[in-house]
C-alpha cells in the first residue's frame, strides 16, 4: 500500500490523493457454521496472506461461523468485486482441498463454501471506529 505522510490521514502518490475504506461480509453457503476452528484459521489465514500479496491493509477481521466481516482500505486501483472473487475463489479452494472430506463433508455434500452473494459498503472516516467496534464484537 502506499504511504501516509505523517499528520495526513490520505494516502498520495505522484498523481493522486485518495483514503478508499471498504467493509465487506461474506457469508457461507446455506449459512452453514463452518468457519470455526481449524477452517476458520486456515480462511483467516488466506485472506490476511491474499492482502498482504496485494498490499492492502485489513483494519479489522472477524465474524462468526457462518459470515465473515473485512473492513480494510484499499488503493483506487482495487475493484472490491473483484478482490471479493479472489477471496472466495482461493478460499473455498484451500478449505475443500484440506477439509472437504473431513470438517467440511457434514455440511456440504458438493463442491461449495461460499454464498454467492456479498455485502461492501464505503466506510467514511465519521464512521470507522464505529464499524471497526461493530465488527470486533461480533
Amino acid at each position: 500500500m502506499y504511504k501516509k505522510r505523517s499528520g495526513q490521514t490520505y494516502y498520495t502518490n505522484r498523481h493522486s490523493c485518495f483514503l478508499l475504506q471498504y467493509h465487506i461480509v461474506l457469508v457461507t453457503k446455506y449459512r452453514r457454521p463452518v468457519l470455526t476452528g481449524p477452517v476458520k484459521d486456515l480462511v483467516y489465514q488466506v485472506i490476511q496472506d491474499i492482502f498482504d500479496e496485494k498490499k492492502l491493509v485489513i483494519l479489522e477481521m472477524n465474524g462468526e461461523a457462518d459470515h465473515i466481516h473485512i473492513l480494510f482500505e484499499a488503493d483506487p486501483f482495487t475493484a472490491p468485486g473483484t478482490l471479493v472473487n479472489i477471496i472466495k475463489t482461493k478460499t473455498s479452494r484451500y478449505a475443500r482441498k484440506e477439509y472437504g472430506e473431513t470438517l467440511l463433508k457434514e455440511y456440504y455434500w458438493k463442491p461449495l463454501f461460499w454464498s454467492d452473494s456479498y455485502f461492501v459498503t464505503t466506510v467514511s472516516e465519521n464512521s470507522l471506529q464505529m464499524v471497526q467496534e461493530y465488527i470486533k464484537n461480533q
